[in-house]
């Protein structure tokens, strides 16, 4: 039990009280009291007070927030005698405390709790506000003047006989009843029955090229991707389709209703683009597919280097229509403009399109990225102040060591570090160099506590940048905390970016739930004319039933399936068939791994060597092999605390020691200190 858990208990009543009412609110309150993560809740404690003060400063200051600091108009608040001094006195208490929560060396554990008091005061005050008009703060003397007054009055004008009186009363109570039921049962009001707005859920589509110039698409797509990444920014958005997902749609004939339903979403923006000379022509339209209407339409006729604030603008205009919630942050965030370098602009899109476009069949990996990492030097080159192209040229570098690289993660993540830390030094917000930064924390550093915030802060920065929750949900299947883990993974599900044969299903397998993912993992199968043969094996290997793994895993060898040639399947393989009475055979693949090992240590074949000598229990091999990924700092030994391959070996000191170098002690003590 944590240390605030009658702090939420406090607020689970007022999040039931006041479901279906006030749309913004409730949707923050619901992610603050699933929170148990001390940063993630002081992150949602701020955003319930953000909601609350940009109303206030409608209702009371008569604009709009606008960018200006909490502060500033809480302060306003209070002078003008708009909110009572008790209630601004715990607005100021909250804002500054919960400002530390992306500083988690800064603040103790146990000042979370007086934020969610605070934070419980202000909503209770705020209710009331809503319900009872904006006289909040009446003089007490007027009032009670007021009230005489009145009474006098009745006294005076007003006899009612006794037994009329009680007549009318109980005419009124039957009256009432009658009104509350017929609300009630029209859901009026009746708390989760309530009807609720439409859910803010948007696709951008790839804009279309009329500039009859073929070498032109590239920007289209590029124009797209960047409005996808400012509505990433947004936190009241729903769900937000990334780029990787829409490009399918490029060129479809399918009607806005069908893409509508098959992305599940509510909204699709699309438009085309045209670029002559030194001018561009830009017409975005926003339509809602159920009823084939278009909500909002702009079109944009200027130079061609104001490409960059179009996309802003465009995002913008969208958030404003649907009435999304926008804090001066966010907004401050989407109107930066990365680079007034057109020649690097275009450069930095060549290698983002490229590389979602993926390689040429010839091309290998490792070479495919190494192309993608040149184009975003070049942007580099031209604008050295060109944060985003320092974030990109990171991230290929860094992925040159990953699952599918041909280069040693620590070669990789020593080529990346400078580059992203030079991103972080010149944009502080950048969302895509924080992930880099946790992705080489995570896989080569081993430093988890950095990597965790780091995640955390990609989450704050970009919240529906739906394709960084599968790595977040898995680093923190990692570390064993599957309540956040499942949080993650669940919404990188529900945006169908994963499928459940990767660590969706593990996370219900460790968190005791193999009922669920049987039935899941079924439920795939029967989905999928060609399911993804190799990770369906790996997770029935979790599931311990071997001759179903054998039979996907040997199945993806005959559909020549490439990810059957990395270390990580093929082990899987050789354990297969060692439980599957046919052991010699997997020795071979085995040995071909080791004999593989010796030219590189490149997607970990030592680790997963280790990982299939301590499957059959081979309890000495293991340690030889998974030392060995350790001095290689092979990006999968994070693995190490969680994965049911290493039952054997944690009775072992030499299990432990590994556990301290590779970073889950000093973890696990962080952790501690946390709660303490």
């Amino acid at each position: 039990m944590t240390i605030w858990s009658a702090e939420i208990k406090e607020l689970e009543k007022l999040y039931e009280f006041l479901k279906g009412q006030f749309p913004d609110l409730e949707k923050e309150l619901e992610r603050l009291i699933k929170a148990d993560d001390e940063n993630m809740i002081l992150l949602y404690s701020r955003r319930c007070l953000e909601v609350i003060i940009t109303d206030l400063c409608e209702c009371e200051l008569k604009r709009p927030r606008g960018t200006e600091p909490l502060k500033g108009i809480i302060d306003k608040l209070h002078k003008e005698g708009k909110v009572p001094s008790h209630i601004t006195t715990s607005m100021d208490h909250l804002n500054s405390l919960s400002t530390f929560g992306t500083h988690p060396k800064d603040f103790d554990p146990e000042q979370v709790k007086p934020v969610l008091n605070n934070l419980t005061i202000i909503i209770k005050w705020y209710l009331n506000y809503k319900r009872l008009g904006k006289d909040i703060n009446p003089k007490p003397s007027d009032g009670i003047s007021q009230e005489v007054q009145s009474t006098e009055g009745l006294k005076k004008n007003i006899q009612i006989p006794k037994k009329r009186l009680i007549g009318l009363l109980n005419t009124i109570i039957v009256l009432c009843a009658i009104v509350v039921a017929l609300l009630y049962f029209s859901k009026i009001i009746g708390g989760s029955k309530q009807t609720k707005e439409i859910e803010k859920c948007i696709a951008v589509l790839p804009f279309l090229n009329y500039s009859g110039d073929p070498t032109q698409e590239f920007m289209c797509e590029g124009l797209t991707d960047e409005i996808i990444n400012h509505l990433f920014k947004i936190k009241s958005f729903d769900k937000v389709v990334p780029l990787s997902s829409v490009l399918t749609y490029k060129g479809t004939n399918k009607r806005h209703r069908q893409i509508a339903d098959e992305l599940k979403v509510n909204y699709i923006l699309e438009g085309s683009y045209k670029k002559i000379d030194d001018q561009v022509k830009v017409i975005a339209h926003l339509i809602e597919p159920k009823n084939d209407r278009t909500l909002w339409l702009h079109e944009y006729d200027t130079l061609y280097k104001e490409i960059i604030a179009i996309q802003a603008d465009i995002a913008l205009k969208i958030a404003d229509h649907l009435k999304a919630f926008l804090s001066g942050f966010e907004k401050l965030n989407i109107q930066k403009i990365p680079t007034t370098n057109q020649e690097a602009y275009n450069k930095l899109q060549q290698a983002k399109i490229y590389f979602y476009v993926g390689p040429q069949s010839s091309h290998l990996p490792g070479q495919f990225l190494g192309e993608c990492k040149n184009l975003a030097l070049k942007a580099v080159e031209l604008d050295p102040n060109y944060a985003d192209a320092y974030a990109w040229a990171g991230l290929f570098s860094l992925w040159t060591g990953g699952f599918s690289g041909d280069k040693e993660i620590s070669v990789a993540a020593m080529d990346a570090l400078p580059i992203i830390e030079k991103a972080l030094e010149l944009d502080q917000n950048n969302s895509l160099a924080h992930y880099v930064m946790a992705n080489i924390n995570e896989w080569s550093q081993w430093d988890y506590i950095k990597a965790e915030k780091e995640y955390l802060k990609v989450f704050e920065l970009a919240p529906n940048q739906s394709e960084h929750y599968s790595t977040i949900g898995e680093f923190f299947l990692k570390m064993n905390q599957l309540d956040k883990a499942i949080f993650f993974l669940q919404k990188a599900f529900e945006s169908e970016l994963i499928n459940p044969t990767t660590v969706f299903l593990r996370t219900l397998i460790l968190s005791g739930n193999k009922i669920e993912a049987v039935s899941t993992i079924g439920e795939y199968l029967k989905s999928q004319l060609k399911p993804d043969y190799p990770r369906v094996g790996e997770c029935f290997i979790w599931m311990e039933e071997y001759d179903s793994a054998r039979f996907y895993l040997e199945t993806a060898l005959k559909y020549d399936v490439p990810a059957m040639s990395v270390p990580r399947f093929q082990a899987c393989l050789a354990f297969v068939y060692s439980k599957t009475n046919n052991h010699d055979q997997g020795q071979i693949i085995i040995n071909q791994l080791i004999k593989n090992s010796k030219i590189t240590s490149a997607r970990s074949p030592d680790f997963f060597i280790g990982w299939y000598y301590s499957r059959i229990g081979e309890v000495d091999s293991a340690f030889y092999w998974l030392e060995k990924a350790c001095i290689s700092r092979s990006p999968e030994m994070p693995w190490l605390k969680v994965d049911p391959a290493f039952k054997y070996l944690n009775n072992d000191y030499r299990y432990w020691d590994l556990y301290n170098r590779t970073g889950h002690k000093a973890y696990d003590d962080y952790r501690a200190s946390l709660k303490e």
